[in-house]
């Protein structure tokens, strides 16, 4: 493991950890906020509350017009919006945590939950929720999946919504080629290879090799593997032989089916090189609909990652994005409302609606357009499938991040290029997550 980065992360935990009660507060609510170690207080439930988009410029219209509507139904509440760049949200909220002036409400997703809530900076929402008319329209299944990433059993966000896994293909090409859709591995393989022909630039599948490649590959393995959990006692299972053979397999795609460009592939790439026509298949989230919507439109279909030819699915968790309010606050009365009011059927309809993604209250998820929409509510039916098994990701591990990014995403690259074997990469692999998951339960 790159020692000096995780000293670095768990660095700056400890200095939040060890200074919160020293930090002074700056105004955000209708009396200020602060720091991690504020207590806050529920204020007046009137005046300005600020609230931090965790994914700024891309779903900012969106998340103006639920403010608008709410700010309508609210009109002693204003709502202060701050659109934050996914790729820098988490440096900055821990800046905050460290030097004051976090916000009242955040997205919070479970990606990175668990350094937060670690930092003393979210408020625990069980008896909230419990009291709130929220109670009992929530799908169980995110909320699991937010308890598990704190940590501790505690809910710190109100799951809004879910991405989840799909494998997008282009109709037109498995027509004309006469193969069954890839909605099985074996169907999945054979697509790749015989929509291939690298002599007319044409390829049957689009593999990530760089950012974010880590998670795509855990998803292929534990599909292909039908293993059904991340750990087996305290030692991970990523290295069993099964999952090994599952990424051989996997990995051989590139270049043989896949383009060699994809060595430094993230998803911006990755997309664009799919919209351009000329490739079967890419694995992505629902994210990326409206990008193929526009260059592909009636010519593409995206379905749950493939199944087990049995028709068992096993997929890893997917982060479930969340509204967290922050103990600093000093209008948590106010926030609350915001937050109750955001994950309610209207507005968690209209939010996921212009995302394309699983709607994390029960109500939303049976509007018209979620039916209407095939890759949506075919990944709703996935999520929630009595043979669907979800392996839930360490996103509770502080290091996870560090390990399933900077540490390990060039070692993939030296995968796909015959630099390390797929089990020297997923022994390596297997040892730094053994070692954080000891330290994590030394110190819980």
């Amino acid at each position: 493991m790159k020692s000096s980065i995780r000293r670095s992360r768990r660095a700056a935990v400890a200095v939040a950890l060890g200074s919160v009660l020293a930090l002074t507060a700056t105004a955000c609510g209708d009396d200020g906020s602060g720091g991690a170690g504020d207590k806050g207080g529920e204020g007046s439930g009137k005046g300005t509350i600020t609230f931090w988009d965790n994914n700024g410029g891309v779903r900012t219209d969106v998340w103006k017009e639920i403010i608008a509507d709410f700010e309508k139904q609210n009109p002693d509440i204003k709502v202060k919006y701050v659109g934050v760049p996914a790729a820098s949200v988490q440096s900055k909220y821990d800046t905050a945590i460290q030097g004051g002036g976090l916000p009242d409400v955040g997205g919070v997703g479970t990606a990175m939950l668990a350094e937060v809530a670690a930092q003393g900076a979210l408020e625990p929402l069980d008896s909230r929720l419990a009291k709130s008319s929220l109670n009992g329209k929530l799908n169980e299944k995110f909320l699991e999946s937010v308890k598990s990433a704190g940590g501790d059993g505690k809910t710190y966000s109100v799951p809004t919504s879910a991405n989840n896994g799909t494998l997008w293909y282009r109709t037109d090409l498995f027509s004309a080629a006469k193969l069954d859709p890839p909605t099985t591995w074996t169907n999945f393989y054979t697509a790749a290879d015989r929509l291939t022909d690298q002599a007319k630039n044409r390829f049957g599948y689009t593999i990530r090799g760089g950012e974010g490649s880590i998670a795509q590959a855990l998803d292929a393995m534990y599909g292909q593997s039908g293993i059904t959990s991340f750990w087996n006692g305290d030692k991970t299972t990523v290295n069993d032989p099964k999952n090994v053979t599952a990424l051989e397999k996997y990995v051989g795609l590139y270049k043989k089916d896949t383009p060699s460009a994809d060595v430094n592939n993230d998803f911006t790439k990755m997309v664009a090189q799919w919209d351009s026509g000329t490739i079967g298949m890419l694995s992505h989230n629902l994210g990326s609909y409206a990008d193929h919507e526009k260059a592909l439109s009636g010519k593409f279909k995206g379905i749950p990652n493939p199944t087990l030819d049995d028709g068992t699915r096993v997929q890893v968790s997917n982060p479930v994005d969340g509204l967290g309010l922050f103990k600093s606050s000093k209008n948590k009365a106010a926030a609350w409302k915001f937050i109750e009011f955001a994950a309610s059927h209207e507005a968690n309809s209209k939010w996921n609606e212009s995302a394309g993604q699983v709607p994390a209250n029960n109500e939303a998820a049976q509007d018209s357009w979620v039916q209407a929409s095939e890759p949506t509510k075919l990944a709703a039916e996935a999520l929630n499938g009595a043979t669907t098994k979800i392996v839930q990701l360490p996103y509770y591990l502080p290091d996870w991040n560090t390990i399933s990014k900077a540490d390990n995403e060039p070692n993939f690259q030296k995968v796909l290029l015959g630099k390390m074997t797929a089990k020297e990469f997923l022994d390596t692999l297997a040892d730094q997550l053994d070692k954080a998951q000891a330290d994590w339960k030394k110190n819980h």
